[in-house]
């Protein structure tokens, strides 16, 4: 699809956020257009229901199906599977990158932290379907920075019931931080401490 129908589209199905993953959906993508989701087994959305700006606010809703053969639940843990909360705190980090995209900030998202988070439920193999829904708190783009940055409060639930709640969650967008030539050493191929 175009750069512009893009940040036009109010959803997404799974076809293409694997396609985003990958760097193909957006056939005439910005050159800064470097952020990726996760490819699978680590992507941990199947699809956007619903994605919406006003002004610097907005909501997301998407959604995971769980599969009794997800990797986590082969070693988390033996004899009591169940699905590790990060990863339902990952989900909410990479829609809110995908957001910062779809808002048309440019460069490699980054999870910046998060308040407080609190889990009261979990996620089992017999489960069918995790629910995100995000309120997008504040939108913004650091211009002098080459930078962008999305804050939100999420819940998850599983099968209608809410089972986490997160506040205060924080993804940026950043430029020339991209390392592409991975596994040869570059000039990003090491980690550690970012500029403020």
């Amino acid at each position: 699809m175009k750069y512009d129908e893009f940040k036009s589209r109010d959803q997404f199905d799974q076809s293409e956020l694997l396609a985003f993953a990958y760097g193909r959906l957006v056939e005439d993508a910005p050159s800064g257009l470097k952020a990726r989701l996760p490819t699978p087994p680590m992507l941990m959305v199947d699809r956007v229901l619903e994605i919406s700006a006003r002004g610097a606010r907005g909501k997301i809703v998407a959604e995971r199906d769980v599969n009794l053969d997800d990797w986590f639940f082969q070693c988390h843990f033996q004899g009591d599977p169940v699905q590790p909360g990060c990863l339902g705190l990952d989900g909410v980090w990479q829609l809110l990158g995908f957001y910062c995209n779809w808002r048309g900030g440019l460069g490699s998202g980054r999870a910046l932290g998060c308040g407080e988070v609190e889990f009261f439920g979990q996620i089992r193999p017999h489960d069918a379907v995790i629910r995100y829904e995000i309120q997008v708190k504040r939108y913004t783009e650091l211009q002098n920075a080459g930078a962008s940055m999305v804050i939100g409060d999420a819940r998850l639930l599983v099968d209608d019931d809410e089972i986490y709640t997160i506040q205060g969650a924080r993804v940026g967008l950043f430029r020339d931080i991209d390392y592409p030539d991975y596994p040869l050493p570059s000039a990003n191929s090491r980690g550690g401490r970012m500029e403020r």
